[in-house]
This record gives C-alpha cells, sequence and structure tokens, in this order.
C-alpha cells in the first residue's frame, strides 16, 4: 500500500486532538508526527479580540484560510493591515513578521497548514501545558517559542 494511502486511513481512524495556545483552540487534523514531518494542519478557533502577536517563524511557512470570521492580518513589508473573510487565504513565509486578530464579535475559525513540521506542534503542547494554571507572563511565552525558532516582538498596538 502506498504511504499516502496509508497516512490517510490512520488520520481518518483517529481523534484529532484538541490545545489550548494561549486561549486560541488548536483542533489537529494532522501532525508533523503523522506526515514524517512534511506539514502540519490544524484548525484554529479564535475568539473575538483574541488573536496572535507580531512573530516570525525562522524555520516553517503557514498557510491560512479563512472558514467563518474576520481576522486582521499585519504583514511585514505591508503598508496597513488587511482583513480577510471566510474564503480568503494568506501566506505567513518564514522570516517574515506577522500578527493576526479576530475582529469580528463571533469566534473565527481558520484551517493552517505549515510546511515542514519543524517542532510547532511541540511548541503549541508546552503552551497548552503553560496556559493549564493561567495566563502565562510574556517571559515564559517567549522562552518557549525560541526554542522551535519563532521569534514574539515586544507586544505593541494590535492591528485594527
Amino acid at each position: 500500500m502506498p504511504k499516502l494511502q496509508r497516512l490517510k486511513r490512520s488520520c481518518a481512524s483517529r481523534r484529532s486532538s484538541t490545545l489550548n495556545v494561549l486561549g486560541i483552540t488548536h483542533i489537529y487534523k494532522a501532525t508533523g508526527a503523522e506526515t514524517a514531518g512534511s506539514f502540519s494542519l490544524w484548525e484554529s478557533v479564535v475568539p473575538p479580540g483574541a488573536g496572535v502577536p507580531p512573530h516570525i517563524h525562522a524555520r516553517e511557512d503557514e498557510g491560512f484560510y479563512v472558514l467563518s470570521g474576520e481576522l486582521v492580518i499585519e504583514f511585514e513589508g505591508q503598508s496597513a493591515p488587511h482583513r480577510v473573510a471566510p474564503g480568503g487565504f494568506f501566506f505567513g513565509a518564514r522570516g517574515r513578521r506577522h500578527a493576526i486578530r479576530n475582529v469580528g464579535d463571533k469566534p473565527a475559525r481558520v484551517l493552517v497548514f505549515c510546511a515542514p513540521s519543524c517542532g510547532l506542534d511541540q511548541m503549541f503542547a508546552e503552551l497548552d501545558a503553560a496556559t493549564a494554571a493561567g495566563t502565562p507572563e510574556m517571559a515564559k511565552v517567549v522562552a518557549i517559542t525560541a526554542k522551535y525558532g519563532v521569534t514574539i516582538e515586544a507586544p505593541a498596538d494590535p492591528p485594527h
């Protein structure tokens, strides 16, 4: 049986893992362990007003497909943030800063594709564990993400 067919069968028969990543729910569809590090795929449920601070990935690219809700995306090198509605796609290239915020009044659902899978699954699991005792201090978040090649910039005004 070809490798892809075995992967489809194993992913279809398993239960999705769910993590709380600093208030954003991640529902895993495929992890790096299941794809031999080729990619990870998850659905993010972003509460109203919540988002991801400006950050840079050193090891992977991310693709985002908005299923519902409305996000504001800030990209390094762009003169202004962009609004992305359902059906919209945006690309977060490695080495370029980006930030995300839900500006709607309902949770936004976003399908996130990460390639290659260089440890973000483990980083998010560590952030989930750190969140179990309440919102961790930013210094702890920065230390966890740095281990996985993700640099979080000092908090600034979120995209509007």
